[in-house]
Order: structure tokens, then C-alpha cells, then sequence
């Protein structure tokens, strides 16, 4: 079964400083910490793909136009509390491992190297159309 573990930073579930405020050896022990997570899952064949995502102010949010142009305006604005930092996709037998899978990420060091415990949500990936139970 495949899951998306979606990293999420809250400023309502996090207390912590923003990443940019981060010391420079704590930006490279959460990097290098996320890296050896990706490292042995990778190793144990259950790492489909994982990516960090650039800050939010960096973002852009797509309509379509009447003419079917899209419509482009900034991403999330200022005042947005909580956004996508990254995911990971695993690919694992059952449930349970996805969710050991994101208490292990959830536990990523932040200022001071002390655990985030940020908050991962685990969602299955839809291989079809659920069926008529």
C-alpha cells in the first residue's frame, strides 16, 4: 500500500522559530537528519519519492480563466499560519509501518536539536475508484 506523509509547520502546533531563524548547524542536523530517514528508506525499498517544498512566499496560485488562461495571482499570503513544508511517498505492507514512518520524521531535530514532534499526516494513495462496499 502506498501513503503520503505530508510535513506540516504550523505556527498554532510548532513553537519554534521560523527556519530562517535557525543557527546554520541546526538547518544542516535537520537536513542531515531528514536525509538518513530517506537513506534507510530507501534502503529497505520503501521509499517512492520525498521532497521539500520552498518557502511560501515563493508560491503561486493557478485558476482557470473563463478562456481557460490561467489566472495567475501570489501564493499564500502573509498571514497564513501553516503550509506544506514537504512529503514523503512509501510504499509499505500495511498501515501501521507509514505511521511508524511519520512519528520517526515527526521526531526531526529542530533549534537546539530538540524533537519538532511537527505534526505528519498520513494519507493513503488511491490506486482506484473505492468500490460499492
Amino acid at each position: 500500500m502506498k501513503y503520503m506523509l505530508l510535513m506540516q509547520f504550523s505556527s498554532r502546533t510548532l513553537d519554534v522559530p521560523s527556519v530562517g531563524e535557525w543557527r546554520p548547524e541546526e538547518v544542516r542536523a535537520h537536513v542531515g537528519f531528514m536525509s538518513d530517514v530517506n537513506g534507510k528508506l530507501a534502503a529497505a525499498g520503501e521509499l517512492v519519492d520525498a521532497q521539500g517544498l520552498a518557502m511560501p512566499d515563493t508560491a503561486l496560485i493557478v485558476r482557470a480563466g473563463a478562456d481557460g488562461a490561467p489566472l495567475v495571482t501570489d501564493g499564500p499570503f502573509a498571514e497564513t499560519k501553516e503550509f506544506l513544508a514537504g512529503w514523503w511517498i512509501v510504499e509499505v505492507p500495511a498501515r501501521q509501518r507509514a505511521l511508524e514512518i511519520a512519528a520517526e520524521v515527526s521526531a526531526a531535530p529542530g533549534p537546539g536539536g530538540a524533537p519538532l514532534r511537527m505534526p505528519i499526516e498520513v494519507r493513503e494513495v488511491m490506486s482506484a475508484p473505492p468500490t460499492e462496499a
